[in-house]
């Protein structure tokens, strides 16, 4: 049945905003959006493509496990305490959270499967929290099969733990390695298991420092055979360029070319430490940057030379990363941040507003592999966000450009409905399909009861984290 939304305004992806507009949409599509002579019946709503959160994990706020104010290097071994006690619910509550910002799909680059499952089945209760929060979905299993503590020989790592220590640190990280061949039967069972209209299936190597070459040569071989996309960590932290330098001295981006992987399917998330002579290779490619603001400043990684990637023709897109500044999965605000830092000095600016929210909806949506441009215009997806301008323009003084309002005082709070696939999948900022409140208290209860079977590697942490930081300082960042 055809509905349509009015609205004050709508942006439509192009430069210009349509005032007073209607937006008709039936059967999953946009049919029309039409101005309307008549402005009384408009709501104060503003329109836009529906955000995507393009990288993220499905985690939940990482400072609540004790991982806070420490580099990546540490950071992602203190994850290990936030390992999903239930998939389905972690994956629901991150996905409803993404949503009830604003965002219709969302990357699950899925780095900590809760092992209480086989991964295939894990990863049929992540498509099933997807599809009940009617979000689109790209799911991408990430894989690792070299050094699991530091980028080289742990050795100098667990030598000196006590023996309880070792063994502890030894069980929870190092793991026989899959082979190539047997990752990508993995990822293509649980394509035919999950995917469809609706979620995208990908490889996930996790990094170049964490992937054998045999391994990043197969998935590398098996995208460019099947199309399959692809979606990695590139050049997050200044050891992991450090460590690349040394591993692949002709260059790391050289390198991903040489063997196919580095294409238009190949979404990058991170890229921080990038040069100026690698981006280009990117953006000759095709592929994507996905940055992750937030995530960059909690973690010490750096900034990213976004301006400068864009300027040289990348493609960008925004990921929130599972750390957003405030812990709250919002998209908006990460989205304002990116814009901010990386729109110029004085008058040299890099983007105006909505060619920067223009182009992160369009490369969200290839990251994702998503049908279309994420523009509202006729036979385009039926995937947009309402905006409440009343929410943001607090004083009502003088028209204001609604795209300069939500730049400069949006987040999740001003996001009144999200439409996908013509279908509300928030409305009145709570998302409808789950109850996000109800999963978020069973999913506490769910992490107490399971955090007892940590006491062993908590009791191991802090010789470990210190050997772990001694080991990098040790190594040099360049």
């Amino acid at each position: 049945m055809s509905k349509t939304l009015l609205a004050a305004n709508v942006f439509t992806g192009g430069r210009e905003l349509v005032p007073h507009a209607a937006v008709t949409y039936d059967r999953g599509l946009i049919t029309n959006v039409l101005a309307s002579a008549d402005p009384s019946p408009q709501a104060n709503t503003l329109v836009i493509p529906a955000l995507i959160n393009a990288h993220d994990h499905a985690r939940p706020s990482m400072t609540s496990f004790g991982a806070s104010n420490m580099p990546l290097e540490t950071w992602i071994a203190r994850s290990a305490f936030g390992t999903p006690p239930d998939p389905y619910l972690a994956a629901a509550v991150s996905l409803a959270r993404s949503v009830r910002a604003g965002c219709g799909g969302m990357m699950i680059h899925y780095t900590r499967p809760s092992g209480t499952m086989p991964i295939v089945d894990e990863a049929v209760a992540i498509g099933k929290a997807a599809t009940d929060v009617g979000v689109r979905l790209a799911f991408a299993l990430a894989v690792r099969d070299q050094n699991p503590i530091v980028y080289g020989d742990s050795e100098d790592v667990l030598s000196t733990l006590q023996p309880g220590d070792r063994s502890t640190v030894e069980d929870m990280f190092v793991r026989p390695a899959i082979s190539p061949v047997d990752y990508i039967e993995r990822v293509e069972a649980i394509d035919i298991a999950i995917a469809g209209p609706m979620i995208d299936v990908q490889f996930g190597p996790a990094g170049v420092q964490w992937c054998s070459r045999p391994l990043l040569e197969a998935i590398a071989e098996r995208s460019a055979a099947t199309g399959r996309r692809v979606h990695m960590h590139l050049l997050e932290t200044i050891y992991q360029r450090a460590w690349t330098d040394r591993a692949f001295p002709g260059g790391i981006v050289r390198y991903l070319k040489d063997i196919g992987l580095l294409s238009s399917r190949l979404t990058l998330a991170h890229c921080i430490h990038a040069r100026p002579d690698e981006l280009d290779m990117i953006a000759e490619s095709g592929a994507t940057i996905v940055t992750n603001f937030s995530s960059n400043l909690h973690l010490h990684s750096g900034l990213a030379p976004i301006a400068d990637a864009h300027r040289r023709g990348c493609g960008i897109a925004v990921g929130v990363d599972g750390v957003a500044l405030d812990e709250d999965d919002d998209a908006i605000r990460e989205m304002r941040l990116v814009q901010m830092a990386h729109d110029g000095v004085g008058f040299d600016r890099t983007w105006n507003r909505a060619e920067f929210l223009a182009l992160t909806v369009r490369n969200g949506r290839k990251a994702i592999g998503a049908p279309g441009a994420g523009t509202l215009t006729a036979g385009a997806q039926a995937d947009f966000t309402v905006i409440d301008i009343g929410h943001l323009d607090r004083d009502e003084i003088m028209p204001v450009d609604p795209l300069d309002l939500l730049f400069a005082r949006g987040n999740t709070g001003c996001v009144r409905d999200v439409v996908v696939n013509g279908q509300t999948i928030s409305r009145n900022g709570k998302p409808t399909g789950v109850d996000l409140d109800a999963m978020e208290r069973e999913l506490r209860v769910l992490y107490r009861k399971n955090i007892p079977q940590y006491r062993a590697l908590e009791r191991a942490w802090r010789p470990f984290e210190s050997n772990v930081s001694e080991w990098f300082r040790e190594q040099g960042c360049c």
